[in-house]
């Protein structure tokens, strides 16, 4: 992305408000201005319709903390040992970040500095180091691999073939793979595979460009949910097999969304929060997907409606970090959700 990051005129414009953590609701996310709590959309098509049922797992708020400063879009990983790292993203006034935050539990602190400060950066990671895949600047995408550890060092750790933000990233069976994403010019459909010591490459193609993506390993698969393909959101879920590079597409979301998260906990792709609709609403909705039928559940609420976060499973929690709300306002909160 260059310039100013992707749609942040169009979040300046919304005005407070704040959906309450309602666990029972059933209602799929959009809320903004000073309209009530997210209603489902009415746009919902037959398939998805049909798909949604009780929830068979359901997240709840644990427990809550605070990061050392507000901070929107970071990449998000959590390393054996329990860490997680947020690295870059936005600060509130909307300017690259080239912290790393180390995050346990309720507890986050800056422990180190990236080369350069970057904003829209998938992050995966690889044995004990994360792995951040190019970002977005003032001056545009950059094509750097950064590998920071749990201590906050950062070190370059190869290139990809062209300066990409907008994208997300996953590991699966020791290697990260990163989704989509956006060059100087135009979106990506590519899933790229990485290890450390060889160049990124090629493992599948998605049917459409793809930014701003929920993603995560599940199943032996990636599942890929929402996004945008740089003019309208999507509500697709794809299931990719990098093995075969075969994608397929097993359920679809009530609305549109972007800007979501996802994070897989017990067999199970959590969607979280984001941006629903053609009006690109905040949303609270916590989405359940099982990856082997596609079946679409509610499966919770945030404590608030949410965009731009960045989420990691840290044992049988997820850790949901940063954000934007339906103010347009950059976050600093720290939620452990939990089945």
């Amino acid at each position: 992305m260059t310039g100013e990051p992707t749609g942040s005129v169009a979040r300046a414009a919304k005005s407070p408000a704040a959906a309450l953590l309602l666990a029972g609701a059933l209602a799929a996310a959009g809320c903004g201005s000073s309209s009530p709590a997210p209603r489902a959309s009415t746009a919902v098509t037959r398939h998805a319709a049909a798909a949604v049922a009780p929830a068979p797992a359901r997240l709840r708020l644990r427990a809550q903390g605070t990061l050392p400063f507000a901070v929107q879009l970071p990449g998000v990983a959590a390393l054996p040992d329990g860490t997680a790292l947020a690295i870059g993203g936005l600060d509130a006034a909307d300017s690259s970040l080239d912290s790393v935050i180390a995050v346990h539990g309720e507890r986050a602190a800056v422990a180190g500095h990236l080369p350069q400060a970057v904003h829209d950066v998938g992050v995966a990671a690889l044995g004990d180091r994360a792995y951040a895949f190019g970002g977005g600047t003032a001056s545009g995408p950059v094509a750097s691999i950064t590998a920071v550890g749990a201590d906050g060092s950062a070190g370059p750790a190869g290139t990809l073939a062209q300066g990409l933000s907008d994208t997300s990233a996953a590991t699966l069976a020791g290697t990260a793979y990163v989704v989509g994403g956006y060059t100087s010019t135009e979106p990506q459909r590519s899933v790229l595979a990485y290890r450390p010591g060889a160049p990124p490459r090629v493992v599948a193609t998605l049917p459409h460009p793809l930014r701003y993506a929920a993603v995560a390993a599940v199943g032996g698969r990636l599942l890929v949910a929402g996004g945008t393909d740089g003019v309208h959101a999507q509500s697709r879920v794809l299931s990719v097999d990098p093995a075969s590079g075969a994608v397929r597409t097993i359920a679809r979301l009530p609305a549109a969304l972007s800007h979501a998260a996802g994070a897989s906990l017990g067999g199970t792709f959590f969607v979280l929060g984001g941006r629903a609709g053609e009006a690109e609403q905040p949303s609270a909705a916590i989405w359940a997907i099982d990856p082997s039928s596609g079946r679409l559940t509610p499966g919770g609420r945030l404590p608030h409606a949410t965009s731009d976060l960045g989420a990691a499973t840290v044992g049988g929690s997820v850790l949901v970090l940063g954000g934007r709300d339906a103010a347009g306002a950059a976050q600093d909160e720290i939620w452990t959700l939990a089945p």
